[in-house]
């Protein structure tokens, strides 16, 4: 059975097609763009970015590193060179400022095939078996993942990590890494609804932590004219952060560490519910609200 309410349909009725996907554009051609700039020197010989999504570096000069891995690297008992720990600095500084989970959507190739097991899951109507997976088994894995680098005293996790088999088999077309995306693909699509992404992944789980204190956040704002049509749940990868913002009483700021800072539900709503500001955000609103601003 097909999907009795196309998402996203009074959006591009009311606001037309680029408006109703701009977000969803401008993350697809992020994470492939970043792609693109790893792929450049093993297919074309040109080395803008030399490395990999755990640790690069860009024009010989600026050292990035995913503090995840980093930690998993002390974890195992490994003393981190001076450029790892600049670059791991560098990355968590650039996601306190534009949010944890930002890295999920924005730059995670995993994200577009569960996006797209998401997508024609819906298309399909598909129900799936009814498993639900309790949303803190990520943070659980995550713990594992460091009790298992300092039992083995190595970076075991990224041997499995889906994020770092996907980057690799796109670069170096590694043949069986292809089937455990296969399996995140199926699994989303027929068992458990964005179970990777949303409650299993242990990067997101990461970077999640590193969103309780992100600054860029997404606000419903405008939530008085919200028309209920639940489009923004329908899309959201944690629909679940959503609802305190938008059927609450008070903060319309979503903080919670989970959002993505996807911005589809800014794409989809035909009401202009949604917009990008700050966590501060609520402070703002309330101070041009208040007698003494109105006077």
């Amino acid at each position: 059975m097909a999907e009795l309410h196309p998402v996203g349909v009074e959006a591009i009725d009311k606001k037309g097609w680029w408006k109703a996907h701009q977000w969803l554009i401008l993350r697809r051609l992020s994470q492939l763009s970043i792609l693109g700039l790893f792929l450049l020197g093993p297919v074309f010989g040109v080395w803008f970015v030399k490395g990999n999504l755990a640790s690069s570096l860009t024009l010989d000069i600026l050292p990035l590193t995913d503090p995840y891995v980093l930690l998993q690297t002390i974890a195992a008992g490994a003393k981190p060179l001076s450029t790892a720990l600049i670059g791991a600095a560098i990355v968590t500084v650039f996601y306190i400022l534009v949010g944890g989970r930002s890295y999920c959507s924005w730059v995670c190739p995993v994200n577009i095939v569960t996006d797209a097991a998401s997508w024609l899951r819906r298309k399909l109507g598909i129900k799936g078996s009814g498993t639900v997976i309790d949303k803190n088994v990520r943070y659980w894995l995550l713990a594992v993942t460091f009790i298992v680098a300092f039992i083995t005293q190595s970076v075991a996790w990224e041997l499995v990590n889906p994020v770092s088999i996907l980057h690799r088999g796109i670069i170096f077309s590694i043949g069986m890494g292809w089937s455990v995306i296969l399996f995140i693909f199926l699994f989303d699509l027929l068992i458990s609804n964005r179970a990777w992404c949303g409650r299993l992944c242990p990067v997101g789980a990461f970077y999640s932590v590193i969103g309780t204190v992100s600054q860029l956040r997404i606000t419903a704002d405008n939530r008085e004219a919200c028309n209920d049509c639940m489009d923004c749940f329908q899309v959201c990868p944690e629909p679940q952060v959503i609802r305190p913002a938008l059927k609450g009483s008070g903060n319309p700021v979503i903080t919670a560490a989970n959002c993505t800072n996807c911005a589809r539900c800014i794409d989809v709503c035909s009401e202009d519910v949604f917009h990008i500001s700050t966590r501060y955000a609520d402070k703002i609103i309330i101070k041009n609200s208040s007698p003494e601003a109105q006077s």
